[in-house]
């Protein structure tokens, strides 16, 4: 399969590859993440660009930079955003974000939103694809690194959210703590009723307090196989363009 546009909502397209493309986190994390209007923000890890499209399309942020280490995904990324109309407000970046210091403004950005690599290095299958492969194992992204740069380029204040596996919970909670990024709000997301949480929602903020709120547990799907009501609401009419049975995994 060659490179192809795949709608996410009325009037809103992404351009994806057979190596870069998006999933329910990401469409999860941009919900969960969504900026508020006029806010000045950055998708660190951004692939295909994806969540500074949902982003403009749903609040409006003053400005979005996509950060992306991959030359491809950067270059989706960027075409997406042109097609789109919103190439005055996504401004896609090549560069690693370790870094920051030189790609990433100082301690004036309202949020940071990131789908880090999902395993730690030595942990969970490597995949075949050099590609993705480097969304679920990456020697040039790991938390401390996407730690530092939150924290050097957040304002007091701001929001730093993430989606990552639940195994890694406690690694992210210590993790932001120890750099001055609370966790204030947490949400756990399960595939049905009575399947174990499998990923997390986290947002920290710069020099927040260090109490945390726990939000209702997400749910994929309800018990009868379909998308539960929280589900549909956060896929919007990305949901009625793509209508497809969820998969009961």
């Amino acid at each position: 399969m060659e490179d192809h546009w795949e709608p996410l909502g009325e009037g809103l397209r992404v351009l994806v590859s057979p190596s870069h493309g998006f999933n329910t986190d990401t469409l999860l994390l941009a919900d969960f993440s969504l900026p508020k209007p006029r806010s000045r923000c950055a998708d660190l890890g951004s692939g295909c660009g994806v969540i500074p499209l949902l982003w403009c399309r749903r609040a409006r942020p003053e400005s979005v930079l996509a950060l992306e280490v991959q030359e491809d995904a950067a270059e989706l990324a960027k075409t997406s955003a042109a097609a789109n109309g919103m190439e005055d407000r996504i401004y896609t970046i090549l560069g690693d974000v370790r870094d920051y210091k030189a790609l990433l403004p100082h301690q004036s950005l309202d949020l940071i939103a990131s789908n880090p690599p999902y395993f730690a290095p030595g942990t969970g299958a490597v995949s075949r694809n050099p590609e993705r492969g480097l969304a679920r194992h990456s020697p040039t992204f790991q938390l401390s690194d996407l730690a530092e740069a939150a924290f050097y380029s957040l304002r007091h204040g701001g929001r730093l959210c993430i989606c990552l596996p639940t195994v890694r919970l406690a690694e992210a909670v210590s993790l932001f703590h120890a750099r001055s990024l609370e966790p204030k709000r947490l949400r756990l997301v399960q595939q049905r009723p009575g399947k174990p949480p499998y990923l997390f929602l986290l947002e920290c903020r710069r020099g927040g307090g260090s109490s945390i709120a726990v939000e209702e547990t997400l749910t994929l799907t309800d018990g009868s196989g379909r998308y539960s009501r929280e589900m549909e609401r956060i896929y919007g009419d990305y949901l009625e363009i793509n209508r497809k049975e969820p998969s009961n995994a």
